[in-house]
């Protein structure tokens, strides 16, 4: 076969589709967080809330299995319980690297044994209606509101760019093993189950003001409240004169991966095997386009709805609490505080960088490093603003040159938001907790439009869309 040539989008493009959505009285019982912030023990209660929760879908290898009456959409009791997530691999690679992906070739041999349940799944509750296409494509409007908090954006078909096109661009980078097992999955059921979060400088343009003018004057498809206590709404744009003003609206600007990089990844990577799959000895002048040239992906205007950044910890079970601030009197300043409000108190206040160490006897705030050794440790290709950002110093100052480590998953555990779950888990293996200050949003976005990359997990971004009220499937297109 020759080589495939992949459509290139002429700018930030997001196309109508035709969504698949539970039909069921509480929508808010079937859905989920996105796949990779659900525990174990989320999965039971997922489950528990009904036997039709999209967690089947995006994690079958942690999910009892179905009976033949849950298949047909019927209620039934779990009866296991669930196995462990598939754990990532490390090192972390480029989105775009696929030559550390599986081959084309190769794409059904474990992704039809882990996630064909899944797609068997789909299937069944496609027949039995408990899922129900839409009858026209459509962008769909979605708000997120609650305390505190209100969200609206637009979800759609976005078309797939390279980042060094500069259209989509990614802050973080990826780790292979995540990767392998999405594109297992998304190969496996040819659908997109959850949308990335992608988030652009709109300055407030036409497809904001039509998505606050359809928020606020039209009724909506679904309206749930989760047990967050965030309540969802959807509405369907099938407008054809709309949906041309969104895109005209939306094509010259650039956008952020706020959330799903792996997904993105995994986008792209499942584009090129299927065009490469189809592609004959003379490729066509004109790529043909598919549905793998575009990813399922909710776009918010920044400017209308500025995003909530929170920070995510890190917890070090091999590292107990006094040897971590003992080592680290050497090349920080430590200030010891016998509480934990009281350390995060002090954090809040310190200038960047610092760190609060958190565990069995009290916490210990660093500040102040000696600056001939954080110049030395911080590597010389990378711009000043990304050796500034505290998880680029943790992780290539206080973790390989204070503590003698490096960051990996299977040394380190990651706590999103939480410092007192933290600080909890590092008790519990007898370790230390590292606190850290969120991100600033200015930071993350230039250090993408540099074309650099953040440490992986840098930063959270929120609130983030809800897994399990759109999904899409490539039959439909």
């Amino acid at each position: 076969m020759g080589t495939p040539e992949l459509p290139v989008p002429d700018g930030l493009v997001l196309r109508p589709f035709r969504g698949v959505r539970f039909a069921v009285d509480d929508p808010a019982k079937v859905t989920s967080p996105p796949y990779d912030l659900i525990s174990n023990g989320d999965v039971r209660a997922l489950l528990d809330s009904h036997p039709n929760n999209v967690v089947r879908l995006i994690l079958p290898c942690t999910s009892p299995q179905a009976t033949p009456q849950e298949e047909a959409g019927q209620a039934a009791t779990p009866a296991t319980e669930p196995a462990a997530t598939p754990p990532g691999t490390s090192p972390a690679t480029h989105p775009d690297d696929g030559r550390r992906i599986p081959a084309p070739d190769d794409r059904t041999d474990s992704g039809d044994q882990k996630y064909g349940p899944a797609r068997d799944t789909l299937r069944a509750w496609l027949s039995s209606g408990v899922l129900v296409r839409d009858d026209l494509p459509a962008l769909y409007a979605y708000e997120q509101s609650g305390a505190g908090v209100l969200q609206r954006g637009l979800i759609g078909d976005v078309g797939l760019a390279d980042p060094a096109q500069g259209i989509i661009l990614p802050h973080e980078d990826v780790f292979p093993g995540p990767v392998a097992d999405r594109l297992a999955l998304m190969s496996t059921t040819q659908a997109n189950l959850e949308p990335i979060f992608l988030l652009y400088n709109g300055d407030h343009g036409a497809a904001t003001r039509l998505v606050e003018e359809v928020a606020t004057t039209r009724a909506p498809l679904i309206h749930a409240r989760t047990d967050d206590g965030l309540s969802h709404r959807l509405w369907a744009i099938t407008d054809q004169a709309e949906i041309d003003a969104v895109n005209a609206d939306l094509r010259p600007r650039q956008a952020l991966i706020a959330d799903g990089h792996h997904r993105y990844a995994t986008y792209r990577i499942l584009q090129r095997q299927e065009h490469a799959a189809r592609t004959t000895p003379i490729p066509p002048a004109t790529p043909q386009v598919g549905p793998w040239d575009f990813g399922l992906a909710l776009l918010v205007d920044s400017t209308a709805y500025p995003p909530d950044l929170k920070a995510i910890h890190r917890v070090i079970p091999g590292l107990p609490l006094a040897q971590a601030a003992a080592r680290a009197k050497g090349s920080w300043q430590v200030h010891d505080h016998p509480t934990l409000a009281e350390g995060l108190a002090a954090l809040d206040a310190a200038a960047e960088p610092a760190f609060l160490l958190a565990g069995e006897g009290g916490s210990h705030l660093l500040t102040d490093p000696d600056p001939t050794q954080l110049a030395h440790a911080m590597p010389a290709d990378h711009s000043d603003r990304w050796n500034s950002l505290n998880t680029a110093v943790l992780t290539r100052f206080v973790m390989p040159k204070v503590w003698g480590m490096e960051e990996d998953e299977q040394a380190v555990r990651i706590v999103h938001h939480d410092a007192q779950a933290a600080r909890d888990l590092a008790v519990r293996y007898g370790g230390t907790a590292v606190i850290i200050k969120p991100l600033a949003v200015d930071d993350v976005l230039a250090v993408a439009a540099a074309g650099e990359r953040v440490p992986r997990k840098s930063t959270s971004f929120g609130p983030k869309p809800r897994t399990g009220l759109l999904l899409r499937t490539f039959a439909t297109e």
